[in-house]
Order: structure tokens, then sequence, then C-alpha cells
């Protein structure tokens, strides 16, 4: 390429069902490519497949890509551009490098179908990926393989040669399953007159489980992650991440800071493991970025009214990973408690081998030690600083707040006793520990 040739790149998916997340981490190196260089990014919908095509399926890539903030310079719809494929089939029939083949239906019926083919003159291909390095591979084994259905329906090989010669495409970011179709396009390049492009083709995307990332395997929608209450600034990073690194300890990148930093040479060659926890911690991280305002609004929107309360949002805050994590934590029935005096067996008080006479004169002790606390000083610190004096005497500091936080929850998983009781106030939490006297 041209040293002041500007860089454009495409990304063409095919509206045949909901792109996961392999196929827009795609999307992502193309559009980071392009604007690192000052180029230009292409949106093309491959919709030649009549059949398959579906409009909600393209309407949700394109909502997907606005989301993510990867916005195109240009777009196209390959089934907008079919009469230029037309002009570029007809010119390959006249210049001998495709004929006409009349063929038997494959579906036994008998008819008679002229079908446009490419005349192979079966040899050795050769191109250089900025990934794989040099490839050479021999076209004899595709035959003279089909371009078409008839003069007026081109097929996939055609059609994407085709635009992206007309669109200026100059590197062609796609999954290394692509690799098998390049000889087949660099042959019809050559056969109109078209420059090459650069290829990269990233290795697969596979699941926790090393296999392949799928549709069929549950690999979700970006949607899907957007209605669960991911960041796109989170999910844009956590993507680029998965199969690319840029060389320093640093993981959490704005959308600015990644087009920056971006290099295709440090895409990985090997197959690179999708990790939904780690999504998850890229998400935290951008979460932990955002006003407390914001924060704010996003947790007590999704509360019920008998739990609006702005002193529950630190702490429902430390245990999520994703918005959707509240409505976990209020379908569980882990936030009643702060709604409901929790209800138990004397027995879960219990710690270890203590008496249960050892736990009541422990649970007194607490009782006295918040009485003493004055109503206006009654919060987190204090209560901590007052229970754990108590603690710190014990034989055990496990029996001192083990039953203060089941006394006043009823769960073995939950805050610490003193956050929950700073929340409760001093009249609900005392009540709660003599209850379970």
């Amino acid at each position: 390429m041209a040293e002041n040739q500007k860089i454009i790149t495409r990304f063409a998916p095919s509206p045949t069902g909901f792109l996961h997340l392999g196929a827009y981490r795609t999307a992502i190196f193309a559009y980071l490519h392009a604007k690192k260089h000052g180029g230009k990014f292409i949106v093309r919908i491959e919709d030649t497949d009549k059949e398959r095509s579906k409009k909600e399926y393209e309407e949700n890539i394109m909502e997907s890509l606005h989301w993510m903030n990867l916005e195109h310079d240009e777009f196209y719809r390959q089934s907008e551009n079919v009469e230029t494929h037309k002009k570029y089939l007809e010119k390959m029939i006249e210049n001998g490098n495709a004929y006409v083949s009349k063929e038997e239906a494959k579906d036994g019926s008998g008819v008679i179908k002229e079908i446009v083919r490419f005349k192979n003159p079966n040899i050795d291909v050769t191109f250089n990926d900025l990934i794989k390095g040099e490839v050479t591979m021999n076209t004899k084994d595709l035959g003279d393989f089909v371009l078409a259905k008839n003069l007026n329906e081109p097929l996939f090989h055609l059609a994407v040669v085709v635009d992206d010669f007309e669109e200026g495409v100059t590197h062609v970011i796609r999954g290394e399953d692509h690799v098998s179709n390049t000889p087949r396009q660099i042959l019809i390049q050559r056969a109109i007159d078209a420059p090459t492009p650069i290829y990269a083709h990233l290795p697969l995307v596979l699941g926790p489980d090393k296999l392949k990332l799928s549709k069929r395997r549950g690999a979700l929608p970006i949607t899907e992650y957007q209605k669960q209450g991911f960041l796109p600034e989170a999910i844009l990073n956590g993507i680029a991440f998965v199969g690319w690194n840029p060389g320093t300890e640093k993981e959490i990148f704005t959308h600015d800071e990644l087009v920056e930093a971006f290099d295709l040479e440090r895409v990985q060659k090997s197959p690179a493991v999708f990790n939904e926890t780690k999504l998850e911690w890229f998400n935290k991280e951008h979460m932990n970025k955002l006003p407390y305002q914001e924060i704010e609004k996003n947790i007590l929107e999704r509360l019920p009214e008998n739990l609006k309360e702005k002193k529950l949002v630190s702490t429902i805050f430390e245990r999520i990973t994703k918005w959707s994590d509240v409505d976990t934590m209020l379908s569980s029935g882990e936030l009643e408690y702060f709604v409901n005096a929790p209800s138990f067996a004397k027995e879960k008080l219990i710690y270890k081998d203590t008496p249960i006479e050892k736990i009541n004169e422990n649970i007194n002790s607490i009782i006295n030690a918040l009485e003493s606390i004055p109503d206006e000083n009654f919060d987190q610190e204090n209560i901590k600083d007052s229970v754990m004096e108590i603690a710190n005497k014990a034989e055990n500091r496990g029996a001192v707040l083990h039953p203060m936080r089941y006394a006043l929850t009823g769960l073995d998983k939950s805050p610490d006793p003193f956050t929950v009781g700073g929340i409760l106030g001093k009249n609900e939490t005392i009540s709660r520990l003599k209850k379970a006297l």
C-alpha cells in the first residue's frame, strides 16, 4: 500500500442471525485500526442471501455498533450493489475469466439452470497476512467455482471482491475461518484488475471449554450484555482484550485510549479464550469510574419503593459487577432483611462449638455497647469500634461477630454486621439483637 494511501477497513456482517461477541471483536479491531491511522471505517451489510437475511438482525447489528460507539463513516447494503456486481460479472465473461455453465438443478427436479463459473487457472496464490504471515495456497482443488446462480444473482465471493474494490477497502480484517475464501477472492481480484487488499485473519475466539465460540453454544448477542447492565465502554474494552494486549500492564482503557494504543501487530496468533468473569471485572472497573450520582441513580431506579434508601447504595454497589445484579439480589431475597426482620432457628446463632449461653452473653454485651452510642453517632464506624472492642477480648471473635450478623440478616453471607447496623439504624438493630436472645 502506498504510504499516502488512506486506510479503509470494513465490517461486513450477514444479517442472518444475531451476532455474538466473536463477530464484534472483528468490528472492533477493524474500527480501531482505521481510526488509529486516521482512516475510514465502513459497515456493509452482506444481505445477498435474501431468504435468510432479516431486518431485525440488521437492526440488532447496527444498534450494537452504535451502543459501543463504533460509528461508521460509510454504510452500504450489498443487495443495493447488484447492478454493479452484474457489470463486473458480464465483463469477466466477456474477457474469458468466467463462463455460463448449463447444469441440472441439485434438487433432482431435472431443471437445467445457467450457472456462472469462474475459469480457474489452477495456480498457487500467495498473500501476506498481518497476523499469519506469508500464506500460499493452491487453487487446483477449488475447481471452476460458482460466481453467480445466474447473471442476475451474483454470489458471495464476487460480491465481496467487487464491493471491497468499489469502496476502496485497503485492509480486510476478518476471522481466520475466511482464510480458505482468500484464494478465490484473489483470483477474482486479478480477473477484474482490482488490487489485493492487505489481509489480517484473526484467530478464533474460544469459550471457557476451549471450543469455538458460537451462537449454537450459548454465545450472547451484544444487546444481551446491554440488557444485563454492562457499560458500553466496558464491553468495548473487554472485547478488545480478547486476543490483543497493548504490551503494557494497563488494562482499563477509554474509547480514545484504545484507538491510540491499538496495534494489529500485537494480536496474538493463537486462539483467544473468552472469559465472562473477566468481562465482568472490566465492567466493575469502569463502573468504579462513574460519578457517584450516576451509580446512585442506576441502583435506586431498580429498587422497589420500600427499599429506595440512599444509604443502601454503597452496600449494594460493593456486591455487584453489572446493574442487573441488583435485580438478582432482589429476586433472591438478599435484600429482604433490610425491610423485614429475619426468622431463623436459634441454633443458627451458634459459632462452631461455642455454648449457646456464651452466644447469649456476647449478644447482650453487643446490645449494651450499642445502646451507649448516641443516636446521632450511630453509624458503621462507631458500631464497628464498639463491637470490635468486645470481639477482640473474646476467646473467639467469630463467636461475637457471627451471631450479630445472623441476628441482623438471617444469612450466612451478607455485608458485615457494622454496615447492616448502620443502615438499619439504632432502634431496629438493637430490636433484632434482643429478639435473638
